[in-house]
């Protein structure tokens, strides 16, 4: 049900830019639904630079402090946090909504911003907002944060998210050649979620012996994996390492015909620019950050759930560990079993794709 009188929403979602993209629906459907509201997201310093002038549904950033459970960026000074608070409950929010998880540590962060409504995830060791939404592990993250806002009466507009470049975006890139132009993401935070070198590299030949040019991409420590794929292919590549902004990989993912990717954010950033996308999924993760829909966004799944160094087994799937725990000490791939030959066929079938880039 919809509030009345709403002037201005609080919404907190203070992590990284793939758990950025899979909100973007639920804001578009905040935006709709409270036209006049000023949409302030209580994000980091990255949101704050990455959306500073950019068209879309957030007005203003303001950035969290580091704070237990929410943004673990350094330790936590509760004079800092408590300053934070203050000024929040000074804005005189109407309405606050937790997008961060289950909400142990999230939910009475909301809390104290004294909003005139309350709304937010509820894991079983949280408590309880104006509006909870039980926070169920294995769900998609799109559609979890449009069920969440319709507990404020916003309705989705679209379930895929969408982000608007700008000419500061473009003007990042380096000068690429024409004709098509695909880029690899061989990169992850989890190196248990990425897909063998030599599997990027053959991908990468085969669409390099039809034409395309092939970029990989990659930051800060993905450059030796870069590097890596890059020595691994038998055709030259362009490898491009903390080269662009975030703004400036969205800038070259929009130049591309396909992105092939670990689960990672920049599969999610080429998603939101409208170009189509092959990704490389654990079981697991795919219920959560899978694109949902087939036409542009191919998945390719391992079914593993146990180490393949020493078998250890993951915990029930219910518990969250399951996800972000580790049952043994190994980094060896758990998606090694993806074939390349299925992802290189669904490459150059969007390669060849006809038609507008959804989103475009």
């Amino acid at each position: 049900m919809l509030l009345d009188g709403v002037r201005k929403i609080a919404v907190l979602r203070a992590n990284k830019l793939g758990d950025f993209l899979f909100a973007v629906p639920a804001l578009d459907a905040l935006r709709a639904a409270y036209p006049r509201a000023e949409i302030v997201l209580l994000g980091t310093g990255w949101h704050a630079a990455f959306l500073a002038g950019r068209p879309g549904p957030i007005d203003r950033v303001v950035p969290v402090p580091p704070t237990r459970g929410v943004v673990e960026s350094g330790p936590e000074d509760p004079a800092e946090v408590e300053e934070f608070a203050a000024a929040m409950r000074a804005e005189r929010f109407d309405l606050a909504i937790q997008m961060h998880g289950g909400g142990r540590w999230s939910n009475p962060l909301v809390a104290r911003l004294g909003a005139r409504c309350t709304a937010g995830l509820r894991a079983p060791d949280a408590i309880p907002l104006d509006r909870s939404l039980p926070y169920a592990w294995y769900q998609s993250e799109v559609l979890r944060y449009l069920e969440l806002v319709g507990l404020v009466g916003a309705e989705p507009v679209t379930l895929h998210p969408r982000l608007s470049l700008m000419d500061g975006d473009r003007a990042e890139l380096p000068p690429l050649p024409a004709g098509p132009l695909v880029a690899l993401h061989p990169g992850a935070d989890d190196p248990r979620r990425r897909w063998p070198v030599a599997s990027f590299a053959a991908v990468g030949d085969g669409l390099a012996a039809r034409g395309a040019t092939v970029v990989v991409t990659g930051s800060g420590r993905e450059r030796p994996v870069v590097d890596a794929v890059v020595a691994a292919l038998d055709r030259p590549a362009i490898p491009l390492v903390d080269a662009v902004s975030v703004g400036g990989l969205a800038a070259l993912y929009d130049r591309c015909s396909v992105v092939v990717s670990n689960d990672t954010g920049p599969r999610h950033l080429a998603e939101a620019v409208g170009t189509a996308t092959v990704g490389i999924y654990w079981c697991g993760n795919v219920l959560n950050a899978g694109a949902l829909t087939r036409l542009r966004h191919r998945v390719h799944v391992a079914w593993r759930t146990a180490c393949p160094v020493c078998g250890a087994a993951l915990p029930e799937p219910e518990l969250p560990a399951a996800h972000h725990g580790r049952p043994c000490p190994h980094d060896e791939s758990w998606v090694g079993s993806v074939d390349p030959a299925a992802v290189l066929a669904d490459a150059v079938d969007l390669l060849g794709l006809e038609g507008p880039a959804s989103g475009r």
